[in-house]
C-alpha cells in the first residue's frame, strides 16, 4: 500500500476529469460546478469549496473547456438533468477572475491548464 497524504489519509491524490477537454487532472487546478434547482430553471453554480449538495461537473477555468462542454451537450450528462441549464454563472465565473485565481488564471497557482495540455487537437 502507499504512503498516506498529510491529513486527508489518501493513498493519492484525487483526480477527476473535465467535462470539456475530458483530460483527467488533479481536483485542485479544476472548478467544482453544481446544478442548483430554482423556481423555473436549473442553475448551475460554481462550488468553489466543494461542499454544496448534489452531483458535481468538473471543468477547467477555461473558455475553451467551457466552450468544448457547451457544444458536446456534456453539462446535461454529467448532472443527470434534462431540459435547459441557466450557464450564465458558469460564463460569468470563467469571465472573471476570482479571488482564488492568480494572475496566470489557475486556481491554485500553477501553470495554466492550457498549457498543461493539448485540447482535442488530434480530433
Amino acid at each position: 500500500m502507499g504512503t498516506r497524504l498529510g491529513e486527508t489519509g489518501r493513498v493519492g491524490p484525487v483526480v477527476r476529469t473535465c467535462i470539456g477537454c475530458r483530460e483527467r487532472a488533479d481536483v485542485t487546478t479544476l472548478v467544482r460546478f453544481v446544478a442548483v434547482q430554482g423556481s423555473t430553471t436549473t442553475v448551475v453554480t460554481p462550488d468553489l469549496h466543494r461542499s454544496l449538495p448534489g452531483r458535481g461537473a468538473h471543468l477547467h477555468p477555461t473558455d475553451r473547456c467551457l466552450e468544448l462542454a457547451t457544444r458536446r451537450k456534456a453539462w446535461g450528462r454529467a448532472f443527470r438533468t434534462v431540459g435547459s441549464l441557466d450557464l450564465e454563472p458558469v460564463t460569468r465565473f470563467i469571465a472573471a477572475p476570482t479571488p482564488l485565481h492568480d494572475p496566470n488564471g489557475s486556481p491554485t497557482g500553477g501553470p495554466r491548464p492550457e498549457s498543461e495540455h493539448p485540447l482535442m487537437e488530434n480530433r
